[in-house]
C-alpha cells in the first residue's frame, strides 16, 4: 500500500512523491490537473534511486545479467526526510534516503519558473565506517508510468528511443511494450527490462542518452535526458503492472563500472533532465527537453544572437588549407553575408605525413603558411569575417610525435589504449593538461582566432587504467574534457565553440550546454541530409544544429536548392566549389543566405511540427518530407522531395495557428506553392528538389 507523502506543482506538471508502509520512496511525474490511479494497480513501489553496492544482492526474478535494478542496495533505502526551498524562482527538492549501514542518498530535483522540464542529481555519501564499492547508480528513476490505464495498460503503451549511427544520426524508433516483451508475465514473477545505451567516449554512438514513454490512448508523454559525456543506460522495468523508467551511468554490467568511495567520500551522478505532457506529438513533448540547454545559451557570445552563416573549408581543401588557398575563397566568399571562416584539419601537416595521422603536435606547417597563420587570421578578419580553426584536442595520430609519448596516454591492460589509428591523451594527467593548454589554448590566442571547432573522430569504448574500474577512468577521462573546455571558455572569452565528433557522435546535454553549436552530422554532400537534420530536432536545439550545404560545380540550380534549403532546419555552414561558380549559382546561394537570415529568429526559437510520416530509409529514401517551424507570430516550412514516386500536388496540413501568408518561396524556380483551405499545396519540379517558405 502507497501513499503520498508530497505532491508539487512544478509549472504545468505535478511531482508527486509517494511512500510504503517500509519508508521507501518512489518519484512520480505527470501533467498538472490530471489524476493519477496508481494505486488502483497490482504494483509495488519502485525507488527513486537506484543503487547497487557491490557484495548486496541483486534482485531476483531472471532479471540478473540485464538489469541491476531493485537490489538489495536499494530496497534496504528508507525516508530520512524531505525539505523544499523556493528561492529566487527556482524551486529545489531534497529528498534524504539512508539504510542502517551508513549508506546515504539525497535526490535532489530543481525546477526553475517559466521551465516545462526539471532537472534531477542524485548524490551518494559513504556514512558508514568502511569504504564501498558502488557497481550501479541512478541519475534518476521514475515510478507509475501509466497510471491513466488500468491494470497492464496492454497495447497502449510506447516506448521511444533515438538511434544513431555514423552519419545516420537521430533515427526514431518506436516499439510498444509488448514488441519488447515488456509486458507482465502471467503471475507477475519475471522481470521485464530493456536497458540500452552507449559505451565509451561517443555519447551518442548506437542511441542518444534519450527516453520517452507515451500513453497512446490519454496522450501523455514522460521522458528523459542524461547529461552525459561517456558511458551510459537507459531502463524501462517491471514486474507486475506498474512501469519504471531509470537512467545514468553505464553500470558494471552494461559500461564496466565500479567506483570505490572511502569513508565521508560522496559521488554524485549525471544530470537527467525529466519531463511530462499532454500531447499527441513526440516532437513537441521532445523539445521540452531540449529547452534545457537554452539557459546555457544565453551566456553564448554577443555574434552568436543573430545565428551568423558560417563557412567551412574542409569540402573545399580536403583537408590541405594554405594561406594561397584560403585568400582565394575569402575573395569569393566576402560580400555574401558569411560571418565565420574556419580553418579545419591539416593546417598542422607535417611536410613527410598526411593530414590525418599527424593530428596531435599541432605545429603550423610553414609549406602551406610560409608567413604564419597570423598573417591568415588577417585577411580573414580584413575580410569581415570571424576566423575558426579545428583541433581533436583528445585524440593523437599515428605519425605525430605525442602518438609515441606513451606516459602521457590511456592504456589499457598496461599497454597505449589504440582505436585504428588514433591514441587518446590521458587527460587527468596534469603535464597533459599543461601540453594542452600551450597547444591548444595556446595557438588560439597567439593567431587571434575568435572560433574553435573541436572534433573527436574515435572511441574509446569500455575505459582505461587509472581507476577502479575501466568504466570509472573513462568517466574521469571525459569529465576531464568538458572541464577542458571550460577552461577554454575562461581563458579566451567571448570564443566561440563548436562541438564536433565524426560529425555528431557528441550531441548530448553535457557537451551541448557548454558550446555555441554543434556539427550535426558527417553525411557532408548526401541526399539524405535534410532527414537527418530534421530528426535531430527532437534532441538538440536547432540553433545549435550546424548544417552543411557543400556547393559543386557539377550542381545544377535544382541540385544547389535542395542542398540549401536543409541548412534552413538549423544553422547554416557553406562549403565547396566556392571558387569556381557562376553568376546564376552565387545567386541561387544569395537568396539561400537571405532566406536563412530572415528565419533566423524563428530557428532561435521556436516549434517545430512534422506533418509528414518518417521516411523510412535513410539512404535511400523515397517519398517526401515537410518540416514547419513556428514562433512569435512567424513560422517557416522547408520541404524537401525524394526517390520514388513523387506526386505532382503535395498537400501537407498546416499545423494550428500558422499564418496563411506565404512572405517568401526560396526554390529552384520550376517549384510552386499557395495556402489553399489550411493547407500548403506544393508542386515541386520533380524528385530530390528543396525550397523553403515564409509565412507571416
Amino acid at each position: 500500500m502507497t501513499e503520498t507523502l508530497k505532491k508539487y506543482d512544478l509549472g504545468d506538471m505535478s511531482a508527486e512523491y509517494i511512500c510504503d508502509s517500509e519508508r521507501r520512496v518512489g518519484l512520480m511525474l505527470y501533467p498538472k490537473g490530471s489524476t493519477p490511479r496508481f494505486t488502483d494497480k497490482r504494483a509495488a513501489l519502485d525507488s527513486l534511486v537506484q543503487i547497487k553496492l557491490s557484495g548486496d544482492a541483486y534482485a531476483g526474478g531472471y532479471g540478473a545479467g540485464y538489469t541491476m535494478r531493485q537490489s538489495e542496495s536499494t530496497l534496504k533505502l528508507r525516508l530520512v526526510g524531505q525539505n523544499a526551498i523556493c528561492r529566487g524562482g527556482v524551486t529545489q527538492i531534497d529528498t534524504h534516503l539512508s539504510d542502517e549501514r551508513g549508506n546515504c542518498v539525497t535526490h535532489t530535483l530543481l525546477f526553475h519558473d517559466g521551465d516545462r522540464f526539471v532537472t534531477v542529481e542524485c548524490t551518494y555519501k559513504n556514512g558508514g565506517d568502511r569504504p564501498v564499492t558502488l557497481e550501479m547508480f541512478s541519475s534518476f528513476s521514475l515510478t507509475g508510468i501509466s497510471p491513466y490505464l488500468p491494470a497492464d495498460s496492454h497495447g497502449k503503451i510506447m516506448l521511444h528511443r533515438i538511434m544513431s549511427r555514423w552519419s545516420e544520426e537521430g533515427r526514431l524508433r518506436s516499439d510498444t511494450m509488448e514488441e519488447l516483451l515488456l509486458d507482465t508475465s502471467w503471475n507477475m514473477g519475471g522481470v521485464r527490462c530493456e536497458r540500452y545505451g552507449a559505451v565509451g567516449s561517443m555519447p551518442v554512438n548506437h542511441y542518444f542518452p534519450f527516453i520517452a514513454v507515451e500513453d497512446t490512448e490519454n496522450h501523455v508523454f514522460w521522458g528523459a535526458q542524461l547529461a552525459v559525456p561517456s558511458s551510459w543506460q537507459m531502463e524501462v522495468y517491471r514486474k507486475d503492472e506498474n512501469i519504471a523508467v531509470s537512467g545514468g551511468l553505464a553500470d558494471r554490467e552494461f559500461g564496466h563500472w565500479t567506483k570505490k568511495i572511502g569513508v565521508g567520500e560522496s559521488f554524485s551522478a549525471p544530470t537527467a533532465i525529466l519531463s511530462t505532457a499532454n500531447t499527441d506529438s513526440i516532437d513537441i513533448f521532445s523539445s521540452r527537453l531540449t529547452e534545457y540547454c537554452e539557459r546555457f545559451l544565453e551566456d553564448a557570445p554577443e555574434c552568436e544572437k543573430s545565428l551568423p552563416v558560417m563557412f567551412n573549408e574542409y569540402c573545399t581543401t580536403w583537408g590541405i588549407p594554405s594561406h594561397d588557398n584560403i585568400t582565394r575563397i575569402l575573395e569569393k566568399i566576402k560580400n555574401h553575408g558569411i560571418s565565420y571562416f574556419v580553418i579545419d584539419c591539416g593546417w598542422y601537416k607535417p611536410d613527410d605525413a598526411s593530414w590525418w595521422s599527424s593530428m596531435g603536435d599541432y605545429v603550423p606547417s610553414k609549406a602551406l603558411f610560409p608567413d604564419g597563420m597570423e598573417r591568415t587570421v588577417d585577411a580573414i578578419h580584413a575580410a569581415g569575417m570571424k576566423a575558426g580553426l579545428w583541433f581533436e584536442i583528445d585524440n593523437v595520430g599515428p605519425d605525430s610525435k605525442a602518438y609515441r609519448d606513451t606516459e602521457h596516454l590511456l592504456k589499457l591492460d598496461g599497454v597505449p589504449l589504440t582505436v585504428g589509428s588514433r591514441r587518446f591523451w590521458d587527460l587527468k594527467n596534469p603535464e597533459v593538461h599543461e601540453i594542452l593548454k600551450e597547444r591548444v589554448i595556446g595557438t588560439l590566442k597567439r593567431f587571434g582566432f575568435d572560433y574553435l571547432k573541436i572534433d573527436y573522430n574515435e572511441n574509446i569504448g569500455i575505459g582505461a587504467d587509472g581507476a577502479e574500474s575501466p568504466g570509472e577512468a573513462l568517466r574521469q577521462n571525459m569529465a576531464a574534457s568538458v572541464d577542458f573546455i571550460r577552461e577554454i571558455k575562461r581563458e579566451i572569452p567571448g570564443i566561440i565553440i563548436e562541438n564536433c565528433a565524426s560529425g555528431g557522435h557528441r550531441l548530448e546535454p553535457g557537451f551541448m550546454s557548454e558550446v555555441s553549436m554543434a556539427s550535426f552530422s558527417d553525411a557532408h554532400e548526401q541526399k539524405e541530409i535534410p532527414i537527418i537534420a530534421a530528426d535531430l530536432h527532437r534532441v538538440i536545439l536547432p540553433r545549435q544544429s550546424q548544417i552543411w550545404a557543400v556547393i559543386r560545380k557539377s550542381d545544377d540550380i535544382k541540385r544547389l536548392t535542395y542542398t540549401m534549403a536543409a541548412t534552413f532546419l538549423g544553422r547554416m555552414c557553406i562549403s565547396g566549389d566556392v571558387t569556381e561558380l557562376s553568376p546564376d549559382k552565387w545567386a541561387a546561394i544569395d537568396a539561400g543566405i537571405a532566406f536563412y537570415k530572415k528565419i533566423a529568429p524563428i530557428v532561435k526559437r521556436g516549434q517545430t511540427y512534422r506533418p509528414t510520416p518518417q521516411i523510412r530509409e535513410i539512404r535511400h529514401p523515397e517519398g517526401y518530407q515537410c518540416v514547419f517551424r513556428m514562433g512569435d507570430g512567424r513560422a517557416y516550412a522547408v520541404i524537401h522531395t525524394f526517390g520514388g514516386e513523387i506526386p505532382e500536388k503535395i498537400e501537407v496540413p498546416l499545423p494550428k495557428g500558422c499564418p496563411e501568408k506565404i512572405a517568401d518561396f526560396y526554390s529552384d524556380g520550376s517549384s510552386e506553392a499557395k495556402i489553399e483551405n489550411e493547407k500548403l499545396i506544393f508542386r515541386p519540379s520533380g524528385s530530390f528538389c528543396g525550397a523553403g517558405l515564409y509565412f507571416e
